[in-house]
């Protein structure tokens, strides 16, 4: 049979996945275990030392999970995936085997303002610490990197202005430097940018918001490229050195390019717990089976509903990097060709109080604090996501007093438009 490369859209419906063995079920079953039984001693003892690949007890590895890692994977273009059961936990899960007491990492100030506080407040308890750089200035990354930097890590289009991350320059920064590239792909998705063909290392998912698409489960995930040698400095001792958590085996003397991913199994699920629940696996597998065909409807509404208020005198400024006086248009058509997404900001002239007022107005948008669904969503940022930071941070991170934030869904454009409207007057 004449092998041939699927395109994605076979690949988010098939990929990863097949019928049962056991029953012939066509669509993944739910498999709510805790446990799997061994054939035989040695069995389980190969499958301890990682000699072979299968399932010993749910907080490792699970065959419903497994389906989605392996999907994600697919639709990536990566090595192997671990999932997890959020967002921040992905996060957390690509960090930990790379990071020690001292060490640090160089992030762009434009993130997710729960992540903002991630890493300037949690991964102090750690011992790691981060350094926020304006990632436009590609020569304050550089001078960024010490000896004890880790990873540069980066939103490939940044919550909650939309902005577009050059990764093609970021990965040569991180390249010449000896570190990974850590992108958060969850608001572009691998529709709309595969960050590891833009030399990405690892790539990390909030599952929760568009390869869901439905605001039913959390989840996360982490996709390993594959493509980085372990082995090839002493930076990082878990990969490269005899791991004494593991009964002293080298993962990346022994697994290759697998060592990141079953690290992530082995050691992270294992002793960090963040394990994502087969149910939501099952509810992300189905949900990606539409991605994309949501996106490109996302896509399309979010162009409509940019465009319109860009021309409304109630609106001060409009982030959309879709929109033709973007100064990331150009960076769309390299970065995200098939579209800027659907996530933005609108600075209201107003201020604070009419973000608020307008708000408290909507009837279609929901306030909520997610986006990625197939609803309109709304939320101010500066008095929820990003109210943990001062107001010089705000302004750094896209998330200004008069800035709403604005997840565009799938209904109709005319309908999403009008509640805005009446909404701002």
């Amino acid at each position: 049979m004449t092998e041939r490369k699927h395109g994605f859209d076979t690949l988010q419906v098939h990929a990863g996945t097949g019928p049962d063995p056991a029953t012939g079920a066509r669509q993944v079953p739910i498999y709510q275990t805790t446990a799997y039984e061994f054939r035989d001693a040695d069995h389980a003892a190969k499958l301890f030392n990682l000699e072979e690949v299968g399932y010993i007890y749910s907080r490792l590895t699970n065959p419903t999970v497994g389906a989605l890692q392996n999907r994600i994977t697919a639709l990536e273009g990566g090595a192997g995936a671990v999932c997890c059961s959020s967002g921040h936990a992905a996060q957390i899960m690509a960090l930990f085997p790379l990071m020690q007491p001292g060490t640090n990492i160089v992030a762009s100030t434009r993130l997710y303002g729960g992540t903002l506080t991630q890493f300037s407040q949690t991964f102090k308890r750690f011992g790691w610490s981060a350094t926020f750089v304006d990632f436009d200035d590609l020569d304050a990354v550089k001078a960024a990197i010490d000896d004890d930097t880790r990873a540069i890590f980066c939103e490939t289009i940044a919550n909650p202005g939309g902005y577009i991350t050059d990764l093609d320059a970021l990965s040569e920064i991180a390249k010449d430097a000896g570190i990974p590239l850590i992108v958060d792909n969850t608001t572009a998705t691998p529709y709309l940018c595969r960050p590891i063909e833009h030399g990405a290392t690892l790539v990390v998912h909030s599952t929760t918001k568009y390869m869901t698409g439905n605001g039913t489960v959390t989840g996360g995930c982490v996709v390993d490229s594959g493509n980085f040698d372990w082995m090839a400095s002493d930076k990082f001792p878990s990969l490269s050195q005899p791991e004494p958590a593991y009964h002293g085996l080298c993962f990346g003397a022994a697994l290759g390019p697998m060592a990141f991913t079953f690290h992530g199994i082995a050691i992270g699920l294992r002793d960090l717990g963040m394990t994502m629940n087969p149910q939501g696996a099952h509810y992300t597998l189905m949900g990606i089976e539409t991605l994309s065909l949501r996106m490109q409807r996302h896509v399309e509404n979010a162009v409509k509903v940019a465009e319109w208020l860009e021309k409304d005198d109630r609106v001060e400024a409009v982030t959309y990097a879709g929109l033709d006086s973007s100064p990331y248009k150009d960076r769309m058509a390299r970065i995200c060709p098939k579209g800027a997404g659907a996530l933005f900001t609108v600075a209201l002239k107003g201020g604070y109080d009419a973000c608020v007022a307008t708000v408290d107005k909507m009837e279609l948008f929901s306030h909520v604090a997610n986006l990625g669904d197939t609803r309109s969503l709304v939320i101010h940022p500066a008095s929820t996501t990003h109210r943990q930071l001062s107001e010089a941070e705000q302004v750094k991170a896209g998330a200004s007093p008069n800035v709403l934030r604005l997840s565009i869904g799938i209904e109709d454009v005319a309908d999403i438009i009008a509640d805005l409207d009446q909404a701002i007057q």
